[in-house]
């Protein structure tokens, strides 16, 4: 699921966006379906090195980064070099 309006950014861009503290808007089932994806790439990051493309939402839209899952919790997708990602904020998760 990568909207044509979703910007492309580099992993490195990430901490200077801004990040709303109220979540997108999903319903339960694609909620629990998008931390089974987390929970796959993270696998696959830590296990084989492999890159997802994460789509997520900041203060000005969409946006897209393909990069490595390193952990997350309840809270935020942990990339490499200390980077996060508010989990409220993804809404998909693409692995290969």
């Amino acid at each position: 699921m990568r909207p044509s309006s979703a910007r492309s950014i580099a992993k490195e861009d990430i901490p200077s966006l801004r990040f709303p503290k109220a979540p997108v808007n999903l319903d339960p089932a694609h909620h629990h379906a998008l931390l089974m994806k987390v929970q796959r790439a993270m696998r696959l990051g830590n296990g084989y090195r492999g890159k997802c493309r994460i789509l997520f939402r900041d203060s000005e839209g969409l946006k897209v980064v393909e990069t490595t899952i390193w952990s997350y919790d309840d809270h935020a997708i942990l990339l490499k070099s200390g980077i996060a990602i508010p989990l409220a904020r993804v809404l998909d998760v693409e692995m290969p």
